[in-house]
């Protein structure tokens, strides 16, 4: 039996729960972006220099990916399973990464994805990664 009460437990589940929907937010934002490097938009930064030079639909096809895993790491920290936990985690480094990169151009914005990077990291490590039922007995207590 776990010292831990069903309200401590409920609301390290709303960590968890909000994980999961920064990783929903993400694939959301990269399905649109995907859409829109799909549609070759001039509109969209210059990309020439990138890792896929000028080829919008290799950029797009990359968002649509990351979209995919997004989704399904969201789906699957909804049911419990550790693959949205591990694939939060690492979205959550490379987001500090690239958070510190860019702190000189875009102090305010980094900062911002700095803290929901930390408060989804807090969110995982917080929260047990199985959830315990109360155990119903089929008599009266003892």
């Amino acid at each position: 039996m776990s010292s831990m009460s069903m309200d401590d437990l409920e609301s390290r589940r709303g960590w968890v729960v909000f994980a999961a929907i920064v990783m929903f937010s993400v694939g959301c934002f990269r399905i649109i972006s995907g859409i829109s490097y799909l549609a070759n938009s001039h509109k969209i930064n210059d990309f020439t220099a990138g890792l896929f030079g000028d080829n919008m639909w290799a950029w797009g096809i990359w968002d649509l990916g990351i979209a995919v895993i997004a989704l399904w790491a969201g789906y699957s920290l909804l049911g419990g399973g550790s693959f949205g936990r591990v694939v939060s985690y690492i979205w959550a480094v490379l987001v500090i990464v690239n958070s510190f990169s860019i702190m000189r151009w875009e102090p305010w914005f980094a900062f911002a994805m700095i803290a929901l990077a930390i408060f989804v990291i807090y969110g995982l490590a917080s929260s047990p990664s199985e959830t315990y039922e109360p155990a119903s007995s089929s008599g009266p207590p003892q």
